[in-house]
């Protein structure tokens, strides 16, 4: 593994097939590149992309139907197949484009080597989307150790980049899902972290057609409010009338101990019952139906 590593940062272009250079520290390939047929290439179960839309896939169908597959497929032997560490649309795609055969790179690398490598190079990709390559990033951290600094110079990316991009992952499935099929952007989301309803402001944004600049806006608004709402809230003294101090009398003797209540004019509020043992605990306890 970390021979691995250190070839992935000095020569991950040639490692990945993006250029067809023979390294050869890259555990020997087997005559680099070869063409196989499409039917003994198999995907890799692992693979972090988990999508795969129509319309760029016809994009590359036809460009591939127009000029052939113009970058190699990384590849390992697994048994009686090849597996796909890199390329997996451009192996869809040439399906689509009827070809038989595919050109491919061929590595001999273990299985953890060729999903880092797999992640790497899904991350490194355009098109991939923020919630896919923040789970990407996710995997290297917890799989491989990377810490964001070194993940940031792996990858080409600042580390600024990274954590905020990670930072998508701590939103509701339904947000992350949202960006997932493009219904948001991630400057959308990141605009949502935070904040206290994300799900309801994702749902005016998507209906308004809000751009990243509005929702933060909006965001901030929001904000205020509810800081106001707090402020004034808290300066607002509880209710101390007649009723309210006759409640508290009911049930301090119907307790048995002291009772306080701060009732506010929002219709909320806090009860609070004082005991000095555990007998009296115990006492309240089964008072509510409690063991």
């Amino acid at each position: 593994m970390e021979d691995t590593k250190k070839r992935l940062g000095r020569g991950l272009s040639a490692l990945l097939g993006d250029v067809p250079a023979v390294d050869a520290a890259a555990s020997a390939p087997e005559r680099d590149p070869r063409r196989l047929p499409i039917e003994s290439l198999r995907p890799n179960p692992a693979n972090p992309r988990r999508s795969f839309h129509d319309e760029p896939l016809d994009e590359l169908t036809q460009s591939i139907k127009e000029r052939g597959v113009m970058q190699p497929l990384l590849v390992r032997r697994v048994d009686d197949h090849y597996e796909i560490i890199a390329g997996e649309r451009r192996w869809r795609a040439a399906q689509r484009a009827g070809l038989y055969e595919v050109p491919v790179i061929v590595r001999n690398v273990s299985a953890g080597e060729a999903l880092e490598l797999a992640i790497i190079e899904n991350v490194q990709r355009t098109d991939l989307n923020a919630i896919e390559e923040a789970m990407g990033y996710q995997r290297l951290i917890d799989e491989f150790s990377h810490r964001q600094e070194q993940l940031a110079k792996l990858i080409g990316k600042s580390r600024s980049h990274v954590a905020n991009t990670l930072r998508l992952l701590n939103l509701p499935a339904s947000i992350r899902a949202s960006v997932a099929d493009g219904s948001l952007s991630a400057g959308h989301a990141r605009a949502l972290i935070g904040t206290a309803n994300p799900d309801a402001i994702a749902e005016e944004v998507i209906r308004n057609g809000l751009s990243v600049r509005a929702t933060e806006a909006l965001v901030a608004r929001l904000g205020k409010a509810a800081e106001a709402r707090e402020e004034k809230k808290a300066k607002t003294p509880p209710i101390d009338d007649a009723n309210t101090r006759a409640l508290v009398r009911r049930l301090s003797n119907r307790l048995g101990l002291q009772v306080s209540l701060a009732h506010n004019t929002d219709e909320s509020g806090t009860l609070t019952i004082r005991y000095s043992s555990l007998e009296q605990l115990d006492s309240v306890c089964r008072m509510l139906g409690e063991e």
